[in-house]
């Protein structure tokens, strides 16, 4: 039987620098869910999340490379897509 799961995740720190990541994906990906953990905070998406960079720096109020996601990045699941305006991952079906 072959799984037909598309669900893309990321895994980031629960600490402050990542709570505007978190906002900024909750606000670009509506069918993102998130779930808080102690160390960690896990956001599934069906087929593709992404994090815009214009919506972090509206939230942190400071330019934002999304090169700085690997700070707190724990895990991730999915095909990664970057250039300098978003960091993403997506799943074909």
């Amino acid at each position: 039987m072959v799984n037909k799961n598309n669900n893309v995740y990321i895994a980031l720190q629960n600490n402050e620098e990542s709570r505007p990541l978190i906002e900024a994906i909750e606000h670009d990906n509506s069918d993102a869910r998130v779930e808080f953990y102690p160390a960690m905070v896990k956001i599934d998406a069906p087929g593709r999340l992404v994090i815009r960079r214009e919506t972090v720096e509206d939230l942190i109020g400071r330019d934002w490379d999304p090169q700085e996601i690997h700070i707190n990045l724990i895990s991730l699941s999915g095909n990664v897509i970057e250039d300098e305006d978003q960091f993403g991952l997506e799943r074909a079906n």
